[in-house]
């Protein structure tokens, strides 16, 4: 299992995401430090086991707001980079 750390952008509430990939590309552990506590920790729950690129092709886009992004687009982005 591999494990990934990915800052996200300042226009997002979570300062770090953490997850680890299996070798099947299957998230675990995901955790989000800062941010809205109750809805992180309901899409660390949805996301565990699942495989990371339908994650990511379901999340990325995602706004907040009025902002063009999201913690879960910036999980998108954090599976992205883990996954090239």
């Amino acid at each position: 299992m591999k494990h990934f750390e990915y800052a996200p952008s300042p226009m997002v509430c979570t300062k770090k995401i953490a997850f680890d990939l299996d070798e099947e590309n299957r998230i675990h552990n995901l955790v989000f430090t800062g941010g809205c506590n109750g809805n992180l920790k309901a899409i660390s729950k949805l996301c565990e086991g699942q495989l990371a690129e339908n994650v990511r092709s379901i999340l990325k886009g995602n706004t907040c707001g009025m902002r063009s992004t999201s913690c879960a687009d910036q999980l998108a982005s954090a599976i992205e980079n883990a996954l090239n």
